[in-house]
């Protein structure tokens, strides 16, 4: 680790997912922020150049701003600690675990969070078993409306509400064509928020929750393109809601065992039950993100916080 006042990064961004077009956003908004606050970085698709160019490089840190399969799954993260590196974030093994939204949501369970009841289905049996009979099966047992969406993956791709049964086929169908094994899980109707998550070196903090309130499905173009949306930073919560959901979203950034950074996105229930739906652990940062807006309702510089990141993750 160098002792220069201006660490080496390396933010990488790209990447050959779904996603792709958002983590270049997202990593072009990282280190102009870095960069804004006196942090030497540049940035790096995730393509067959990036081995050679760490092994040159040999940055003091490498942040993987990375949407979507091998940026979430945690195998880019395997490598770049293969290299030796220093990585900004969540590692490898817990990556994994919270990538795959059934099992995080198990994980969660087990730590005492409230989480929609679910089933997974892989597309092979589905298939096998006949899907009607499977869909009739979902339906009876876990009622309407439900949310069909990939078991692995973000930014709304392949996520469908269903709120009458003819609607199911069409959206495993949809779903499918994103991932081969679906969740669908009872829809949790009530406030939406995301609950983002920092560790500076003293601990993980709830940044203040965002609100997100959309006459539509709150689906990939409504989250990159602004005027679909209506955010609210901070969220219209009473005092003690607003302090429930921080706490869940700590509970589960912990419970998962991430590190530095995550977002939490949750139902508030009209009875006050917040509801855990998944974890993520390289968050949008792009100009219509949700933890730059909650960076930013709690008076932070982003460059500053992200470099307050950057030095505590070399700290170690």
């Amino acid at each position: 680790m160098t002792t220069s006042s201006s660490p080496r990064v390396v933010i990488l961004a790209g990447g050959l997912s779904h996603e792709r077009d958002v983590s270049l956003r997202s990593g072009r908004r990282v280190a102009e922020a870095l960069r804004g606050a006196g942090v030497d970085v540049s940035v790096h698709d995730v393509d067959s150049d990036l081995v050679p160019a760490l092994t040159q490089l040999r940055p003091d840190l490498v942040w993987p701003v990375l949407h979507g399969a091998s940026g979430e799954d945690g195998s880019v993260r395997d490598v770049v600690q293969l290299l030796g590196l220093r990585l900004l974030g969540t590692g490898p093994r817990a990556s994994r675990v919270a990538w795959s939204k059934p099992i995080a949501k198990t994980v969660a369970a087990r730590a005492g969070l409230t989480t929609p009841d679910f089933v997974t289905l892989p597309q092979s049996l589905f298939r096998e078993l006949g899907a009607n009979r499977v869909l009739d099966a979902i339906v009876s047992r876990l009622g309407l409306p439900l949310v069909v969406k990939p078991s692995r993956g973000g930014s709304a791709l392949g996520v469908n509400l269903v709120t009458h049964a003819d609607e199911l086929p069409r959206a495993m169908v949809d779903c499918f064509s994103y991932s081969d094994t679906a969740l669908v899980e009872r829809a949790a109707i009530g406030t939406e928020v995301a609950v983002s998550v920092v560790d500076t070196g003293d601990g993980p903090v709830a940044l203040p929750a965002v609100e997100i309130v959309t006459e539509g499905p709150y689906d990939y173009d409504a989250r990159y393109n602004p005027g679909r949306v209506e955010y609210f930073a901070p969220a219209r919560l009473s005092e003690s809601l607003t302090a429930a959901v921080g706490a869940v979203a700590v509970a589960a950034h912990e419970a998962l065992g991430l590190e530095r950074i995550s977002r939490t996105d949750l139902i508030v229930g009209e009875d006050g039950t917040v509801w855990f739906l998944e974890v993520n652990v390289a968050p949008g940062m792009t100009e219509t993100s949700l933890l730059p807006q909650a960076a930013e309702a709690a008076g932070h510089n982003l460059g500053d916080l992200y470099r307050s990141l950057v030095e505590a993750s070399l700290r170690g």
